[in-house]
């Protein structure tokens, strides 16, 4: 399900936080800091990778593509990091290339 702006239409820090989970594919991101809404990828996040043994490893096949509608999950990525502000997300996970689940200070 797609929803939202394409890709290209977002902030370069967002459309590169994008294109690292569709890099990444299965894992997370530990200590992703946010300002202003924006994702702050200098110094990166730790990234720990997922290998799935006799599996599919490696990037998404859409990485390169720049155009698409965002899904429904990167959408609600979006609303987070808005709603975060300034601050941090201590764990971002991701299937599939796509946001999974976050934990986020209560």
């Amino acid at each position: 399900m797609t929803t939202g702006p394409a890709k290209s239409k977002l902030s370069l820090p967002r459309q590169r936080l994008l294109a690292l989970l569709q890099r990444v594919n299965f894992g997370r991101l530990e200590g992703l800091v946010v300002r202003g809404g924006e994702p702050v990828l200098d110094p990166m996040p730790r990234v720990v990778v997922e290998h799935k043994f006799a599996a599919e490893n490696g990037p998404r096949p859409e990485l390169g593509a720049g155009g698409y509608a965002l899904k429904a999950q990167q959408a609600d990525l979006l609303r987070l990091l808005d709603r975060v502000g300034d601050g941090v997300i201590p764990v971002l996970t991701c299937k599939h290339g796509l946001p999974f689940q976050a934990e986020v200070a209560g």
